[in-house]
């Protein structure tokens, strides 16, 4: 199914009956990354899970975004579809989303962070090595390569040493991707009224467990389950613990 919103073409699913249920992927994911969540779900109440623009069959913006404009799309999002007193759940960048939704808006009836994003990692001093050490090879690569404009030398470059993430991103959400990295939503956890699951993997190197002791210490009606051994997606690392874990937390919902 697909809904407009301002412009934006947004792919989504919807599925089931029952309490509502909106999932939100991480970056570079779509509804086929949530789809362990919804299979397991979709039985017990409505789940609704959709490909975030610039993601999956949904559109690009047509600017680069930040969290608080994904946060907005979605927001449109709930009310084109008429939801109220949803249950939400956000992976890594979609927990970014959720963090926002939850703390800005009266919609949230329970919030489920997984190896969320949205705080800005501890940087070491290895980590400012490396960043001096690109910039100065970036300089280096733009004098000493001859033969092509200043764009296609920077494509070239990034596309060589640029991470992973970088090299799959194009365009737009490459803008993106370096904007929402850097949105710290520190200050927005306390806002959360919502009661709040955070789950982590013990391994998780993307958003580290740190991260999920920040933001229970922050977020007042919070509680943080470590799965260990599970890396960034903690949730099909450990598929059974997880279910074990939301059927408790979600018991009432599923009555």
């Amino acid at each position: 199914m697909h809904v407009d919103i301002d412009g934006i073409k947004i792919n989504y699913i919807d599925e089931g009956s029952g309490k509502t249920v909106l999932l939100l992927h991480g970056w570079g994911g779509s509804i086929q990354t949530m789809n362990p969540i919804a299979n397991f779900l979709k039985d017990k109440c409505r789940v609704i899970a959709l490909d975030l623009p610039g993601f999956g069959e949904s559109g690009i913006p047509d600017v680069p975004w930040n969290s608080y404009d994904y946060a907005e799309c979605i927001k449109k999002f709930i009310d084109k579809l008429q939801l109220s007193e949803i249950i939400l759940f956000g992976h890594s960048h979609g927990g970014r989303i959720s963090i926002i939704l939850a703390g800005k808006y009266d919609l949230v009836k329970k919030l489920i962070l997984i190896d969320s994003a949205g705080i800005i990692p501890r940087r070491k001093l290895n980590y400012y090595v490396k960043v001096y050490s690109f910039k100065l090879l970036k300089k280096l690569y733009m004098i000493f390569s001859a033969g092509d404009s200043k764009e296609q030398r920077t494509e070239k470059f990034y596309k060589r040493f640029g991470s992973e993430d970088y090299k799959s991103a194009h365009g737009i959400m490459r803008q993106t991707m370096v904007k929402v990295i850097n949105d710290n939503l520190i200050n927005v956890l306390p806002s959360i009224n919502a009661p709040t699951l955070l789950i982590w993997g013990e391994n998780d190197e993307d958003t580290p467990i740190y991260m999920g002791k920040l933001m229970e210490d922050r977020i007042t009606d919070s509680g943080l389950v470590v799965f260990e051994g599970a890396g960034h997606y903690s949730y099909i690392d450990c598929y059974d613990r997880f279910k074990a874990v939301i059927n408790v937390f979600l018991k009432d919902e599923f009555k």
